[in-house]
């Protein structure tokens, strides 16, 4: 084993697949190890390259793996993919991921920290109990209907539904459709509850983070897409420009090019979907606010607004937060009003 250069560790959830080459691109290791043997079994090799795909599970590897001394670099799955030569399976998985490592125009993901970790999933869990709570709300309102009880759109209409429902003398409802009902309302007091203390432990994350309280400077950028950005950005650096980022995030237009004729289509929405929608959202609230209180301000987005819908006007605006987002964090700045906006 003193010979291994390069490894290529397919991970997965008990048994792992191990693709070792020598410096000039030998084979001299093919193997599987049970999950509780990985840390043991390279704690015995020399300090060698380690690839392995960013998925479920990497971040934690990559920093068992680098506080054994090895170089770990992670990789997107998509950019594995080409290398594989015959049929998936764990071998020529972890084969690819060997020969992907060590190309030299690789894209990497640097390894993100227990704490952003833990952030990101502060964001996921709520934005997973935010989808459960549209669809208790759906559900009450569809069931209701069915017995001709219905109420406006909005957070009133629910509340209005729910006071129905705990009116034991309305006997539009039967007894048993009013106990399934009630449990649904209980759920979504349950859903608002622990929203709630999702948003106060993300507040406190933003107000200990001195990046994230920099990036809630941004008109658009409120602590939920700050603390996400610091949270799922390891390292700014690691793109090359703006529009490299804005690109990972998947804001920039669709490209079809051939023949020297430039085709381009409507955005990618390729990458981070959650980090997207929340640019899109900022973006719209910074145009509405315009449109209420006027825009000679910013007359940027009063040229856009006069001939580009409001939808387009709002992802070509996120596209611009984006980029100030990036050169904010990977210049270690503070957000600047625009010349027009500060005169």
């Amino acid at each position: 084993m003193q010979s291994i250069s390069t490894i290529g560790l397919d991970i997965a959830k008990s048994v792992f697949q191990v693709h070792g080459v020598d410096a000039v691109g030998q084979v001299v290791l093919r193997r599987q190890l049970r999950r509780q043997h990985v840390l043991a079994f390279f704690q015995k090799l020399p300090r060698c390259l380690v690839g392995i795909e960013a998925c479920a599970s990497s971040h934690h590897w990559s920093r068992e793996l680098q506080a054994l001394g090895h170089t770990v670099r992670l990789m997107p799955p998509a950019y594995v993919k080409p290398y594989v030569k015959r049929q998936k399976n764990d071998t020529t998985d972890a084969e690819a991921i060997c020969e992907a490592v060590t190309r030299p125009n690789m894209r990497f993901v640097p390894t993100k920290t227990v704490e952003q970790q833990s952030c990101l999933m502060l964001h996921r869990a709520r934005h997973l109990f935010i989808r459960q709570q549209t669809a208790v709300i759906n559900s009450i309102r569809a069931y209701l209907a069915e017995f001709g009880i219905v109420a406006p759109v909005g957070r009133r209409g629910v509340e209005q539904l729910l006071e129905v429902v705990a009116d034991t003398a309305d006997h539009r409802l039967p007894e048993v459709a009013r106990a399934c009902l009630a449990a649904l309302g209980s759920q979504l007091r349950a859903l608002k509850a622990q929203i709630l203390e999702f948003d106060r432990r993300i507040i406190a994350w933003h107000r200990s983070s001195t990046t994230s309280k920099r990036l809630d400077a941004i008109p658009g950028v409120g602590p939920a897409l700050a603390t996400a950005l610091v949270a799922s950005i390891a390292d700014p650096k690691a793109f090359r420009s703006g529009r490299d980022f804005s690109a990972w995030v998947g804001l920039v237009p669709k490209q079809n090019s051939s023949g020297g004729k430039d085709k381009l289509g409507s955005i990618t929405k390729q990458g981070d979907r959650y980090l997207r929608s929340l640019f899109t959202a900022g973006a719209l609230a910074v145009i509405r606010y315009a449109k209420i209180h006027g825009t000679d301000h910013r007359p940027w987005l009063t040229r856009l607004l006069a001939r580009r819908p409001t939808k387009v006007a709002a992802i070509a605006l996120a596209n611009k937060l984006a980029r100030m987002a990036w050169a904010m964090m990977a210049k270690d700045e503070r957000y600047k009003e625009p010349a027009a906006l500060a005169a």
